[in-house]
Formats: structure tokens, sequence, C-alpha cells
């Protein structure tokens, strides 16, 4: 029989790492101060190398009138202190806010908003997008990705809603609209920069950047796409304007499902995002894609919860620290 004073998930039950075990883990600042050191400095909690000694010292924290986080050397007294260069360097937020933020993220599968995350973290809006911003510029931007196989490319215009007396540019599309240019590997990973204006100069720069040269590149029929078989990549396309979206292997399916989840998550949890911002809202919605199985399936073995692995990954690059 089931403990109500002792409440566990059900074995199945497909939700993620849930907010019970979040709340077992980190009950405070201090279980989410010492994750920091053991992620850091020390497997075991104890012993770590010290700069001044060179060499494997015991450590100790010591509670002090001051709060300090920090771990002393018990054979030099050099402090060392697990938050130095990371996003929560000097930053005032409680750590267990900034965990329970970093849980937030990872365990929507839509994405949440900054007001969201304000009503459910008690803090000030102002503070609320802070974190947000932080942790989307600083541990979801990832920018050594390379591609190869089957890769594919396309470009997506994300506009503002056109009022009544707005001129437009080309009939039917306003003059405020942003261009997203954007290539995917089939069942790999996915990069989308947001660009001036979609021509061919930007698709040299992003082939150049994040396409080997012996990938096959499938696009639409668009001009600025004609160079790439004379850059040495495999090149087939797909003509949109006849009604025709599928030629053999030629499609752009997985990007255009891309732009879907992009597009719907912004219209439904940020309603609108300003151009400033834009690259960092991308980066969101790639980071969220490319980690959409973060442990990949094998036979007779059980998988992570995917909501967990997000978690997982991102609470450790936030225990790194930040460029």
């Amino acid at each position: 029989m089931s403990n109500r004073k002792n409440p566990t998930r059900g074995m199945s039950s497909e939700s993620r790492y849930s907010l019970m075990e979040f709340m077992d883990e980190f009950p405070d600042d201090d279980a989410c101060l010492t994750y920091l050191w053991r992620s850091r400095y020390s497997q075991d909690g104890e012993h770590a190398h010290c700069p001044r000694c060179d060499r494997e010292r015991t450590f100790h924290r010591y509670h002090t009138a001051q709060a300090r986080q920090s771990w002393t050397c018990t054979a030099c007294g050099l402090h060392v202190h697990p938050t130095a260069g990371t996003i929560f360097h000097k930053s005032s937020t409680s750590l267990k806010l900034w965990f329970y933020a970093l849980y937030l993220i990872t365990s929507t599968r839509c994405g949440i908003s900054a007001k969201q995350l304000e009503r459910e973290l008690g803090v000030t809006y102002k503070t609320a997008w802070r974190m947000f911003n932080v942790i989307r510029n600083s541990l979801m931007a990832e920018d050594g990705i390379t591609l190869s196989g089957e890769v594919e490319m396309d470009e997506t215009y994300l506009v503002h809603r056109r009022r009544a007396n707005e001129p437009v540019g080309q009939p039917g599309r306003s003059l405020r609209e942003r261009a997203v240019m954007g290539a995917v590997e089939r069942r790999g990973q996915v990069v989308a920069r947001y660009v001036g204006s979609a021509n061919r100069l930007e698709v040299e720069h992003m082939t150049d950047l994040h396409v080997l040269p012996a990938a096959m590149v499938y696009t639409d029929e668009s001009a600025i796409y004609r160079r790439l078989k004379g850059r040495g990549y495999g090149h087939a396309r797909v003509n949109h304007s006849a009604g025709v979206y599928v030629d053999g292997d030629a499609h752009t399916q997985s990007i255009e499902g891309f732009w879907s989840l992009l597009k719907s998550g912004i219209r439904g949890t940020y309603h609108s995002v300003s151009s400033k911002w834009l690259q960092s809202y991308l980066n969101e919605y790639a980071w969220r894609y490319n980690h959409r199985e973060h442990t990949r399936r094998q036979p007779g073995v059980k998988r992570m919860p995917v909501g967990e692995a997000k978690f997982r990954l991102l609470v450790e690059r936030a225990c790194q620290p930040v460029a």
C-alpha cells in the first residue's frame, strides 16, 4: 500500500523529474551550494586541489557571521568559492531559486515566460527576466555545432502583428518582419540564426560555420541556395511553389517542423519577441530541440526521463565558469 505521508511517482508514470524529487534533492541553499562544490572541486565533498599549496588538501566549510559561501583549505587557509565565475557569481538571489528556475525551464515542453517565472519564484519581474536572460545566453547558446550527412536548410520570417495603418512591403508582408535562417541535420541537431536579410551571403556564412563540405543539402527552390553545389556541397531541391513538398529523399520537413515548434512556442508562451533578444529565444528553442533525447534508445536499457536529463545537463553547465 502507498504511504500518503511519503508520496512517490508511479512506475507507469510518464512524468519527468518531479517537483517532489527536486525538493528532496535541493531543499535549501546549503544543498545547492554543496552540489556546486562537489561538481566543481570535490567529488567526495572533503578533498580538493588547493591552488596555493599546489596539491590535494582537506577542505572544510566554516560557518561565519558573514555567511561566506566558501570552503577553506585546512593547511594554508585559502578560501575557495564554488559560485565564483558562474552565473551565480555575486548574485543576491537565493541559490535555491536559481536551481528552481532551471528546473522550471527544463520541465516545461514549450517554454515558460519570465512573467510565469516571477509568479513561481516570488521575485520581481526584473529579477525573473534577468535570470532567464542569463540562462538563455550563457547556458543555452551553442556555437560549435557542426552538421553532416543529410542537412536541410531553410529561411523563415517572424513578424509582428501588422497594424491597420502600417504600410506593407511586398503584398501581404510587413516591413517589420525578421529573417531567420536555419539548418538541421536529419535525426540530429539544429542551428538557427537571426539575420538581417536572407541572402546568398548569409547562406554561405552559415554553411561555412556549421555544415561539413561532404554534406548533402536539401532546400526549397529559392535562388539564395543556388551556389551550394559550386561550393562543394551536394544539393537537391523541392519546388514548393509548384506544390511539390517531397521528391524522393529531397524535402525540408525536418526544418519546417522546427519552425513550427519555434513559432508555436513564441506565439503561445511569449506572444511577442523584440529584435534585440530574438537570438536568445532562438538559442532556447534550438537547445530544447538538440537535447530532446539526451539519452539515446538502446535495447534493454531504460532511458533517463528527458526532463531530468535536460535539468542535469543545464545545471551541470551552470556549475561551470561562463566565458
